[in-house]
């Protein structure tokens, strides 16, 4: 006999005489009424026992968190809560669990408790439901671009280029750190070491994507990045996923176009397919507000938070536009804002972010044209000699979610921004090379998958949104 799922005998339209099914035990009442899950679905089923027909000591081997293979019919409930269950004939205990010792109890846990517990924590509805949607929103970003003419590369995990020019990475090293090699000036002679240079864990696929642009037209990277930022905050993670398109032959506007697409897609996903997820997590959510005071409370529940998204068009606005709306706006005016806006060039801030979605525009915003000299040296210049074609998408409730640029197709501009950065062109000299041998306009964007995960479920600490976080002084699991 097949093995069914919870998902697909919850939603079965007729009863059915057998039924065989294996799961976990969340509760076991009165010695008759099992609610089983298997991770298919947020919901449980419940299997019904005549205890007369089951030996005592088989039944108290059922307790929480224990692993059981269930035949019986499936029927129309009896009770309230659930439209069909399962009236038991056959019952066989896979694993046991000590009830004195299993950590995830039928009751409230704290998130960190869940933590340090993250190999279990997905037995709780919570952390089933952002699980699945993770895994939903996984599969609707690779839907959108494979139907969309992208091809999926794979970018270097190790490489020798800091990207973001953040200096904040993980070195990759082979040396003996009790020994190392080392050269006449007494720094490690990196030479000897395994790739003859100095390598760390990327932060970003963006610059090798861009190579595979410029001859396959356009691509997407989603794999690991590393930074070694010693944050300890609920935005900040070691370990993360990106998300980055490069397209050749598309400006600005095209990525701006391209964006604002992709995120209405992968929403309107979720949305239409894990609908239940969602509604617990947004039922989760009120309960919470509840518990707040009122100016605290959050203004749109999950779901409406979604559709802000999806059923809005996205307002395109300049930085030096923004500026001047944040400089005269009432929180500024009145000392609200706990990073004042009192000039341009300044670096934009989530509580601005959030008053430009939230309060004035009422619709999400693409941000663009920023001074260059808070971007990246890659981003293309544009013709004041001040900003660069660079673009990020606000959200409501979190900011930035997505970054993104044209990049500089000029060689000379792009030598001249580097040179000024300090950044050595033997050390990107074949991401120069792109710019000698057929140059051409080309544009890209970096999603953060755990800031996405976050904003979808509505979850407030980025650790809670990933398997087995890695964060400073953490790296169980």
């Amino acid at each position: 006999m097949k093995t069914r799922t919870v998902s697909e005998l919850l939603s079965q339209e007729n009863v059915l005489t057998e039924v065989d099914i294996k799961g976990w035990v969340r509760t076991f009442r009165a010695n008759r009424f099992i609610a089983l899950n298997d991770g298919s679905t947020i919901n449980n089923i419940q299997c019904v026992i005549d205890f007369e027909k089951f030996d005592d000591t088989l039944l108290k081997r059922i307790t929480t968190g224990a692993a059981i293979h269930v035949t019986g019919a499936l029927v129309e409930s009896q009770g309230k809560g659930q439209s069909v269950e399962i009236q038991v004939e056959s019952l066989e205990v896979l694993g046991d669990s000590d009830p004195e010792t299993y950590p995830i109890q039928p009751k409230k846990h704290s998130f960190e408790f869940l933590r340090e517990n993250a190999h279990l924590r997905t037995r709780t509805n919570t952390f089933s439901a952002v699980m699945r949607l993770r895994s939903t929103l996984s599969f609707a970003i690779h839907k959108y671009f494979n139907d969309h003419g992208f091809y999926y590369m794979h970018t270097p995990i190790i490489t020798g280029s800091d990207a973001e020019g953040a200096g904040e990475m993980f070195r990759v090293s082979a040396l003996d750190p009790k020994n190392p090699p080392l050269k006449e000036d007494g720094d490690i002679d990196y030479s000897q070491d395994f790739f003859g240079k100095e390598t760390n864990l990327t932060v970003s696929g963006q610059l090798e994507a861009e190579t595979y642009a410029m001859s396959l037209g356009k691509v997407y990277t989603f794999g690991p990045t590393f930074r070694a930022e010693n944050s300890n905050t609920s935005r900040h993670l070691a370990e993360f996923w990106m998300i980055e398109p490069e397209v050749a032959f598309m400006d600005l506007a095209g990525n701006m176009d391209l964006a604002e697409d992709f995120m209405k897609f992968v929403l309107k996903y979720v949305l239409e397919h894990n609908r239940e997820d969602l509604n617990f997590l947004d039922k989760r959510l009120q309960d919470e507000d509840k518990l707040k005071p009122q100016a605290e409370r959050n203004e749109m529940t999950l779901i409406e938070k979604l559709n802000f998204v999806t059923d809005n068009h996205f307002k395109r606005v300049s930085y030096t536009e923004a500026i001047d709306i944040l400089r005269n706006s009432k929180p500024n005016k009145k000392k609200k804002f706990k990073y004042p806006i009192n000039e341009w060039g300044t670096d934009l801030q989530s509580e601005h972010e959030r008053y430009l979605v939230e309060k004035h525009f009422k619709c999400p915003v693409i941000l663009f044209d920023y001074p260059a000299n808070i971007k990246a040296f890659y981003m293309r210049l544009n013709d004041d000699g001040k900003t660069v074609r660079a673009m990020d998408i606000l959200f409501p409730g979190i900011g930035e979610m997505v970054g993104g640029s044209q990049r500089e197709e000029r060689l000379d501009v792009l030598r001249e921004k580097m040179a000024a950065l300090n950044i050595p062109e033997e050390e990107l000299w074949w991401y120069l090379d792109l710019r000698k041998y057929g140059s051409a306009v080309h544009s890209g964007f970096g999603l953060g998958f755990e800031r996405l995960v976050m904003f979808v479920t509505g979850m407030s600490n980025i650790r809670d949104v990933i398997p087995f976080p890695r964060t400073p002084q953490n790296a169980e699991f």
